[in-house]
């Protein structure tokens, strides 16, 4: 079972408009119940996916019992209430901060003098923190935020989001529909300041792949995100937002450079972003959201 073949799981589209206005009415903490409850019901009846949970926990180095596999899970499900935050303008920008001030420096300092910026991203934590960072510090530097999302997959949840963000500024791509048109359209919006979110670790049914060692185990990682971070000529970062006590988000980058020729270069670039991936992994095994079968043997 790899990902694009998993069914979304949402609670349908009125149920979390619901939340919605149980959150605008009484606040986050009733929000967290009510998942913490509907998680407990989903963490039950998924089996398949408990099992996939169970094989990633086991890897990484954690006990696979069902209380850490519900833990897993509660994680993940939590990282949806703060986005529903995010995504308004509601999380306070105050929570969050940077791992490391000079990689901080760095990405402002492309940002003014490159324009644009490309963020390799993946699903550890929850990227859609930095968010409050471009809307609030960088708001009259970033002149756009592109994002390449699934287009089948999280419709309903991804659906819901569009409909109560107050972010008009972000513009959505569907990676199955990378063009010419699309490549040019993505350069231009980077040649005037704007930055592009786009996954390096989930593969689809029709990207190319290359098969790497991450955690001692095989696994695919699709080539397609890389050929287009490097075709747009502009500097590269990793990015994770890994969440922390208190409701904050700590933010991780790691600025990429070039190599000698376009070849070492792609080669070079996989290399690092799994190596990122998998420290930042280590540093925070349960926001690791990958529920299928992301190992090959």
């Amino acid at each position: 079972m790899k990902w694009y073949e998993i069914k979304e799981q949402a609670a349908g589209t009125k149920r979390l408009f619901l939340l919605w206005y149980i959150y605008k009415i009484l606040g986050k903490t009733p929000v967290k119940i009510i998942t913490f409850f509907v998680t407990l019901i989903a963490c039950i009846n998924a089996k398949q996916v408990r099992e996939c949970s169970k094989k990633y926990l086991e890897i990484v180095g954690e006990k696979p019992s069902f209380k850490n596999v519900f833990r897993h899970f509660l994680s993940y499900s939590y990282s949806l209430v703060d986005r529903m935050e995010i995504f308004t303008n509601n999380f306070p920008p105050e929570k969050l901060y940077f791992e490391d001030e000079e990689q901080k420096k760095l990405f402002l300092e492309d940002l003014k003098n490159f324009k644009g910026t490309f963020f390799i991203c993946n699903h550890l934590g929850n990227v859609d923190a930095m968010r409050s960072f471009v809307n609030s510090d960088i708001k009259d530097t970033c002149s756009s935020v592109s994002v390449f999302l699934a287009k089948e997959q999280c419709k309903i949840f991804s659906g819901f989001i569009e409909k109560i963000t107050t972010n008009k500024n972000i513009h959505l791509y569907p990676v199955e529909e990378i063009d010419i048109n699309t490549s040019i359209e993505i350069k231009e919006k980077l040649n005037k300041g704007g930055i592009v979110f786009m996954a390096g670790d989930r593969i689809s049914a029709q990207s190319n792949n290359f098969e790497t060692e991450f955690l001692n185990h095989k696994v695919l990682f699709p080539i397609g995100t890389f050929k287009f971070a490097q075709m747009m000529e502009v500097p590269v970062y990793f990015v994770s937002a890994i969440k922390m006590p208190k409701d904050r988000y700590c933010i991780h980058l790691k600025r990429f450079y070039n190599s000698q020729t376009k070849a070492m270069t792609l080669t070079k670039m996989q290399k690092e972003f799994v190596a990122f991936l998998e420290e930042k992994t280590k540093l925070a095994p349960y926001q690791f959201y990958h529920f299928y079968n992301f190992f090959n043997d």
